[in-house]
C-alpha cells in the first residue's frame, strides 16, 4: 500500500509496540486526513522472526491458522467407530488385498489402492478413498469450516489443515492395520491397460500395508520386496509380501501403459523438480534437495488421474445433465506461447505452434529436451507459467494439460473441499434423486478456486522465505546461477545447486553502465557492448537478505566463462 494507517489511542491493544507485526483492519478515510484509520485485531510478533513471517504469510493472503474451540469440539465428539449397521450398507471389501503408497512423512492417507486377479485373468483394482462425506454433514459448524477453508496449506513447516486432526490424521485416514469408511471406484481392467467395466460407490476397506514412494520404488526397481536387516522408512517393519510385490508390480506396468496413451492423446508432462528443506528441530533451514517424480509416483498419479476421470465422465455423459464438480483447464493463449517461443528460442529450442496436438508433442519435446540442462527450472518454470490457471466449475469444458474431456477432483477429501463436493454429488445420484442445484455449486466452486490461489501464494511465499533464510548464512560464498529474468531495473539469477532466485540490481553492476535491450532478454555494456543475455551462466554473492520483504539482492561477479579462467 502507498500509505499507511493511522491507529488511534482507543484502537491500540497494550502489547502492540513500535516494530512488531500486526494485523489491522480499516475502519474509514476520514475526509482532509492523510491515512486511513484502523483497529488491531491481532499481534503476530516481532518482524523477521521465523514465526511472526509464517503467521504473516498466512495472514497476508487472508488464510486462516488453529480451528475454533467450539469446531474442535464438534469434530471430537463425532463417533468415528466402525459399525456393524453402516458395514451392512456397503460393499465389503475387507479381505481384498489393500494398501497405501504416499510421502515417508505423510500423517493423513486419504487413498488406497487393492489389487485382485479375476478368474478370466482381468484385473480388479480399486481405488479407495476416504469417506470423509460420512461425518462431513452439511449444515453442520464443522462443514461451514471446512468450506471456508476451502483446502489445506503446505508450508514449508507445517501444514494447516482443512479438518481437524481427529479426521485428517484419524478417522479418515486409510492407516494400515485398520477398517475405514471409504468411497471407492472400482474397475475391472485388462492386460491392454483398457477398462472393461467400473463400479462406484461407498465401502469398508481394510488396508494391509502402508508404503512410502522410496519403498515402493525399490520394489519396481528390484523385482523384489525384501530390503535386508532394514527397517523402512515408516518407521516399521517392511511390510512386503509376495502378493504385494506382484500386486504393485502389475499396477506398475498398466500405469505406465495408461501413461503412454495418454501423452499419444496430447497430455502434457510437467516432471518439476520440487525445492524442499532439510529443518533442524527450530525449524531452521540447514540443507536444500530436490525432490523429482519416480515410477511409484507416478503408478499413483495413474491411478488418481483414472477414478477423476471416470468418476466423472459417469456423470457428465448422463441424460438429463446432472450438476456436478468439474476441474477445468483451458487451452494456452497463442500470445503466451508465442512469447515462450521466443524465450526458448534463444537456448536453441524450437515449438511447432501449428495446432493444438502439435503444441501438446512440441511442448512435450521442450520439457523432455531440458531435462538435466542449466535452463531446465527457468524453462520449466516458464512453460507451467504459459498454461491456463486450473479452476473448478459446474460448466466442463474439459482439461487440457491432461488431455480429459472429463475430469473432476474426487481423490483427496481430506485436504479438498471440491472433492467432498464430487463425493456428495456421486452418491446422490447414486442414489437416483434429481440434480443439485447448479448456481449454489457453481458459487462454491469460485470460492474453492480463490481459496486454492490463496493457499498456493502463502505456500510460494513460504519456500520463498526459507531460501532467503538458508542464503542468509552463506553471505560470503560465491554461487553459480543461471540468468533466469532480465528487466529494465536489474537481471534474476536463479543459483544452480539450491534453486534460490534473486536480484542484481543494474545500478549495483560497477563494471560498465548497462542498458536494458528487451528485444534480446539482455543486457548490454554501454562502452565495453558486454552482453548478459537469459540463461547465461554467472557467479553472484549474496549482497542482502530480506527476510521481511522476502528478497534476496546478489553482487555479480561475472559470467562464468571469465570467473572460472
Amino acid at each position: 500500500m502507498y500509505t499507511d494507517i493511522f491507529i488511534p489511542k482507543e484502537n491500540l491493544t497494550k502489547d502492540a509496540k513500535n516494530g512488531l507485526v500486526v494485523l489491522v483492519k480499516m475502519e474509514g478515510w476520514p475526509e482532509k486526513k492523510d491515512s486511513p484509520t484502523g483497529k488491531i485485531l491481532e499481534v503476530l510478533g516481532e518482524a523477521g522472526e521465523h514465526e511472526t513471517e509464517m503467521q504473516s504469510i498466512l495472514a497476508s493472503n487472508g488464510l486462516p491458522t488453529d480451528f475454533p474451540k467450539e469446531v474442535e469440539e464438534f469434530a471430537n465428539k463425532l463417533d468415528t467407530s466402525i459399525q456393524e449397521k453402516e458395514i451392512k450398507k456397503r460393499r465389503d471389501m475387507r479381505d481384498t488385498l489393500t494398501f497405501t503408497i504416499d510421502p515417508k512423512d505423510a500423517k493423513d492417507f486419504d487413498d488406497a489402492l487393492s489389487f485382485k486377479i479375476l478368474e478370466n485373468g482381468n484385473y480388479e483394482i480399486g481405488i479407495h478413498i476416504a469417506d470423509v462425506s460420512h461425518y462431513l454433514q452439511p449444515g453442520t459448524i464443522l462443514d461451514e469450516e471446512a468450506y471456508e477453508r476451502g483446502t489445506s496449506i503446505y508450508l514449508v513447516d507445517r501444514v494447516v489443515p482443512m479438518l481437524p486432526e481427529v479426521l485428517s490424521n484419524n478417522a479418515c485416514s486409510l492407516r494400515p492395520h485398520e477398517e475405514k469408511y471409504t468411497f471407492s471406484a472400482v474397475f475391472e481392467i485388462n492386460k491392454k491397460a483398457e477398462v472393461v467395466n467400473n463400479w462406484f460407490g461407498r465401502t469398508v476397506t481394510y488396508s494391509d500395508a502402508r508404503f512410502a514412494y522410496e519403498e515402493a520404488q525399490h520394489i519396481i526397481e528390484t523385482k523384489r520386496g525384501e530390503i535386508p536387516n532394514k527397517i523402512s522408512l515408516t518407521g516399521k517393519l517392511y511390510e512386503t509380501t509376495p502378493e504385494i510385490v506382484d500386486a504393485v508390480l502389475t499396477l506398475d506396468r498398466l500405469a505406465k501403459k495408461m501413461r503412454t496413451k495418454r501423452m499419444a492423446s496430447g497430455a502434457i508432462s510437467f516432471d518439476k523438480v520440487e525445492v524442499k528443506f532439510n529443518l533442524d528441530e527450530d525449524n531452521e533451514p540447514i540443507g536444500v534437495y530436490f525432490k523429482a517424480s519416480q515410477d511409484a509416483n507416478k503408478l499413483i498419479e495413474e491411478f488418481m488421474l483414472l477414478a477423476n476421470k471416470k468418476v466423472s465422465e459417469f456423470i457428465g455423459k448422463q441424460e438429463p445433465p446432472k450438476t456436478f464438480v468439474y476441474r477445468c483447464h483451458d487451452e494456452p493463449n497463442d500470445e503466451k506461447l508465442a512469447a515462450l517461443e521466443n524465450v526458448v528460442g534463444k537456448f536453441g529450442y524450437k515449438l511447432n505452434l501449428k495446432d493444438r496436438k502439435a503444441v501438446s508433442k512440441s511442448l512435450n519435446g521442450l520439457l523432455k529436451d531440458v531435462q538435466g540442462k542449466k535452463e531446465q527450472n527457468m524453462v520449466d518454470t516458464l512453460t507451467i507459467r504459459t498454461m491456463s490457471k486450473a479452476y473448478y466449475s459446474t460448466q466442463n469444458i474439459g482439461h487440457y494439460g491432461l488431455a480429459f474431456d472429463y475430469y473432476s477432483h474426487f481423490t483427496s477429501p481430506i485436504r479438498r473441499y471440491p472433492d467432498v463436493m464430487a463425493h456428495r454429488l456421486l452418491q446422490l445420484y447414486l442414489d437416483g434423486k434429481n440434480s443439485a442445484n447448479e448456481e449454489d455449486y457453481e458459487q462454491r466452486c469460485n470460492h474453492c478456486s480463490d481459496m486454492e490461489m490463496f493457499a498456493t501464494n502463502a505456500e510460494r511465499d513460504s519456500i520463498k522465505y526459507m531460501q532467503v533464510k538458508f542464503m542468509q548464512d552463506h553471505q560470503n560464498e560465491q554461487f553459480l546461477g543461471v540468468i533466469s529474468g532480465v528487466t529494465e531495473w536489474g537481471i534474476y539469477v536463479e543459483i544452480e545447486q539450491n534453486k534460490c532466485e534473486g536480484m542484481v540490481r543494474l545500478r549495483d553492476i560497477k563494471e560498465d553502465h548497462f542498458e536494458f535491450d528487451q528485444e534480446n532478454f539482455a543486457i548490454v555494456g554501454r562502452d565495453s557492448k558486454k552482453i548478459y543475455q537469459l540463461g547465461d551462466e554467472v557467479y553472484v554473492t549474496v549482497k542482502n537478505a530480506d527476510l521481511v520483504k522476502r528478497h534476496l539482492d546478489f553482487n555479480l561477479i561475472g559470467a562464468r566463462e571469465e570467473v572460472e579462467v
